[in-house]
């Protein structure tokens, strides 16, 4: 199917685009030479893509498949991965903007344009500086490594505030429920921003009880966020709620038994009871030559034995990662033991850690440590799915529990638990303290910050940008390098400009309102001086982390130097002869 140019339709809150291919607009040649012009073009490409999805008052974007599939979203993410892309440069691009999403949770639409500004506030200062663009980008990337630590620390820091971690089971008012509302603003409905950071800080609450092992509970929980929310379609997002314990994705393999015994029993296995070879009829040689007997008939009684032992120490049910034969679902269902088989890895590893159970591994050993005490086993059913929803002892101050996301629409709940996701993994880093930071796993991704502390939130809105323009423009340099900071004060701005593009006269007063701060803070007493976050935060914006808008700069500048590095970009037909095609080549081969 040939390939179109992108098609834009606008409506009052969503934005239709076709396929999207930025190498329409290089003429199609088999070698392009790399400059600024070019970066500036397929950097304008992505920031119509994603500028239009922006901010509290962005749209959604409508994209339409070859299938006929449709997919509805302001994740900026989504949005730029659905974008079928021809050219390295905006491949490249998508890459570095991806990859500081993925370690932050949030910036993917704020690096595109914040790059955009830079690109062509860069190409007019070399053409006003009659300088190399390469230069400018390396002095701005060296510039921002030696000095932006310490300017935030001076300009930006008195102006913040630290979240404490009790506040998620605190008033709506809360830094933590504020830090939320503000991220969810620029990816969901306006109307369900509220209520799904209260349901996400109630989850949070549940399990992240004490404040010293914040960090290490919000790690857990995104490493194993596929275990822990199960997506509705057919309902709207406030249906989301809370449920008690774990949801297994899966249904009972034998009709349910219903038990009374209290506390239920259950054990895991990761190996089937009787393996599938043994209903081949082959025979076994006992001690006896010549005597024989049926290999099936002998581990079928094996079965009946360990199935019986179950019985006897009250187990009722078996999770099992894997199949099991009609024999043993059939004895499971005479003994009244109810059996879940081919339970995802993800969700078994996450049952045994909050059972503390261990899996069975020699059947004929099953000791006290194989069978766990649960508070019920039951089917409930989810949307159009039933499932089993299990529920642990009491064990303070940790309480587990699952989360149910609804969406109306295809893909919608996916998508609103991607949020929640992100929103977790925003809050790690805002928590964890630089020295501990995760090392980066794409080049795009800047070293951690050693000035700025852990939990320092600023209003949402622009502030953060003003506050740091403002410092570079004063900062302490000498003339000969002032154009530097002067390229990187003005690319900031577009931040807060877009953000109130449809009130131009908002933006002047937050402007107006930073300054104030900034002089009052010189100026006035400590008793006296205003906090700029409550000012801000009566216009109804939330707050965001000063951690991650450092990280989205670095690496925004990481991005731009890597770009100007590029001298030309040749265009093939056939694949590329890496080593590691080779090699894959190879393996097909054999």
């Amino acid at each position: 199917m040939t390939q179109k140019k992108p098609r834009l339709q606008d409506t009052e809150e969503v934005y239709c685009f076709d396929r999207f291919d930025p190498c329409y607009y290089c003429g199609g040649k088999a070698m392009e030479s790399v400059g600024l012009e070019r970066v500036v073009q397929t950097v304008g490409v992505l920031q119509a893509v994603v500028l239009r999805a922006f901010g509290p008052h962005g749209g959604q974007v409508l994209f339409t498949r070859d299938t006929g599939h449709l997919m509805l979203s302001r994740d900026g993410v989504r949005v730029l991965n659905a974008l079928r892309l021809d050219h390295p440069l905006a491949r490249m691009i998508v890459e570095c903007a991806t990859g500081h999403s993925a370690l932050t949770g949030d910036g993917s639409k704020s690096f595109i344009l914040l790059l955009a500004s830079l690109v062509q506030t860069v190409e007019d200062a070399a053409r006003m500086e009659k300088c190399a663009p390469h230069s400018l980008a390396r002095e701005l990337l060296s510039f921002s490594l030696q000095q932006l630590d310490p300017l935030i620390a001076s300009a930006i820091l008195p102006h913040s505030e630290h979240i404490i971690w009790t506040d998620l089971s605190a008033a709506s008012s809360s830094p933590v429920q504020k830090l939320l509302s503000g991220f969810f603003h620029t990816r969901l409905s306006h109307a369900h921003c509220n209520s799904v950071s209260d349901l996400l800080c109630q989850f949070l609450s549940h399990w992240t009880a004490e404040v010293d092992q914040s960090c290490s509970c919000l790690q857990f929980i995104d490493d194993t966020w596929p275990a822990l929310y199960t997506p509705v379609i057919g309902f709207p997002i406030s249906y989301s709620r809370l449920l008690e314990g774990q949801i297994i994705h899966r249904d009972f393999a034998v009709p349910y038994s219903q038990t009374t015994a209290q506390p239920v029993k259950a054990i895991v296995v990761t190996t089937p009871l009787q393996p599938k070879f043994m209903e081949t009829g082959l025979a076994l040689e006992t001690g006896d030559k010549g005597s024989f007997v049926h290999f099936s008939s002998f581990w079928e009684s094996s079965v009946e034995c360990v199935v019986s032992y179950l019985q006897s120490i009250g187990v009722s049910l078996l999770l099992s990662s894997v199949k099991q034969t009609d024999a043993v679902l059939g004895l499971a269902t005479n003994s009244q033991i109810n059996v879940v088989e081919c339970v995802e890895q993800e969700e078994l590893t996450l049952f045994m850690h909050l059972s503390e159970a261990t899996a069975v591994t020699d059947f004929w050993d099953i000791q006290a440590k194989h069978v766990v005490s649960l508070d019920f086993c039951k089917p409930v059913l989810l949307g159009a799915h039933r499932y089993i929803h299990v529920a642990f002892p009491a064990k303070a101050p940790v309480r587990p529990c699952s989360l149910v996301v609804c969406g109306t629409g295809e893909g919608q709940s996916e998508q609103h638990a991607s949020a929640m996701r992100d929103a977790i993994k925003m809050l790690k880093t805002t928590w964890e303290p630089p020295s501990s930071a995760p090392p980066p796993n794409t080049s795009c991704t800047p070293p951690p910050d050693h000035y700025c502390p852990r939990g320092c939130v600023l209003t949402s809105g622009g502030a953060f940008e003003i506050l740091l323009s403002l410092a570079l423009q004063h900062s302490p340099i000498s003339k000969r390098a002032h154009v530097v900071p002067r390229i990187l004060a003005d690319a900031l701005l577009c931040l807060p400009r877009h953000i109130y593009s449809h009130q131009p006269r908002r933006f002047a007063q937050m402007q107006y309102t930073v300054l104030q701060c900034v002089q009052e803070r010189l100026t006035s007493p400590a008793h006296l001086q205003s906090n700029m976050n409550l000012k801000c935060c009566a216009w109804g914006l939330g707050l965001e982390s000063v951690f991650c808008k450092y990280q989205l700069v670095l690496a925004v500048l990481q991005c731009f130097s890597q770009l100007l590095t590029l001298d030309s970009v040749i265009h093939t037909k056939s694949r590329l002869k890496t080593m590691e095609n080779i090699s894959c080549q190879e393996e097909d081969e054999d």
